[in-house]
């Protein structure tokens, strides 16, 4: 188990759906500039794909009182950057069937683990500039999916049990990664998405969250930064504890924000949340 492995099992993987490399089609000109209709028509035509997203946007993390019944209703409520990343996030989960076992999360957990850091995204960073906080929020949700890909070299491995119990012992879930394969599963997922030609904004943040590998200066360190904030908060490890939301709030204090918004939209997601799992 290594890193050459690790990129092997990559280019190993297939293409993704029909579907979904239609739909990265019509993003090429950016999401503020997609064909709603044609966005509607494709994702009706795939009758899985449309089924998880209206199941994926039903979840309770949103507490919606009333049930989102249609395509064309979820892309008018989320946009079209959300609808974005569920699309890919489907994607995925249909080429990477990994068993979460290895981080010590059922497969429903790591599911609402992703929602809630996505949902996280959006509530908290909605304030300080919506426009970016619809871009940021897609990548929040299928930002883990490294994870995935090192779950089934862990998996294949002997080394399952002294990777749950390191992990279980760890204070830095990246720098524990990289010590057992010399890259982290952040920079797996730009891997990933460079591999499937996925948004290329998105492949350098995942590739520089951990490592600065580039000159990453301006608003694209600043991005980097947010999504710092939204993984200490809610990651395989602790979601939503009154810890991690304090030590996100350290995070969102040294970007000279207010911690304190941050901290009261962190507590009613996890109010929501936990109300939910009752």
């Amino acid at each position: 188990m290594n890193y050459k492995s690790i990129v092997s099992q990559i280019e190993s993987l297939p293409p993704l759906s029909d579907s979904a490399i239609l739909i990265q089609k019509l993003y090429q000109e950016g999401a503020e500039n997609v064909d709603i209709i044609k966005l509607v028509r494709i994702i009706e035509s795939d009758a899985l794909l449309a089924a998880n997203i209206l199941k994926r946007i039903n979840a309770p993390i949103y507490g919606f009182s009333k049930k989102i019944a249609s395509v064309s209703q979820a892309v008018a409520l989320f946009g079209t950057h959300m609808i974005y990343g569920l699309v890919i996030n489907y994607a995925m989960d249909e080429k990477i069937k990994a068993d979460t076992k290895a981080y010590s999360i059922s497969p429903k957990k790591f599911n609402d683990m992703c929602l809630l850091q996505s949902h996280l995204m959006m509530q908290w960073y909605s304030k300080i500039d919506l426009r970016h906080a619809q871009f940021l929020a897609p990548l929040a949700l299928i930002m883990e999916s490294g994870k995935l890909i090192l779950a089934r070299e862990i998996m294949k491995s002997s080394y399952l049990e002294e990777f749950q119990t390191g992990l279980k012992k760890c204070d830095d879930i990246s720098k524990y990664e990289f010590n057992l394969v010399d890259t982290s599963s952040y920079y797996i997922s730009g891997l990933l998405f460079d591999y499937w030609n996925l948004e290329p904004l998105y492949v350098r943040m995942l590739k520089n969250l951990d490592f600065e590998d580039e000159d990453i200066t301006g608003k694209m360190e600043y991005y980097i930064d947010t999504l710092d904030v939204v993984r200490t908060a809610i990651n395989v490890k602790d979601i939503l504890s009154d810890n991690s939301i304090e030590k996100a709030a350290v995070i969102v204090d040294d970007l000279n924000l207010d911690s304190e918004h941050f901290k009261h939209v962190a507590h009613r997601i996890k109010s929501t949340y936990m109300k939910k799992q009752d």
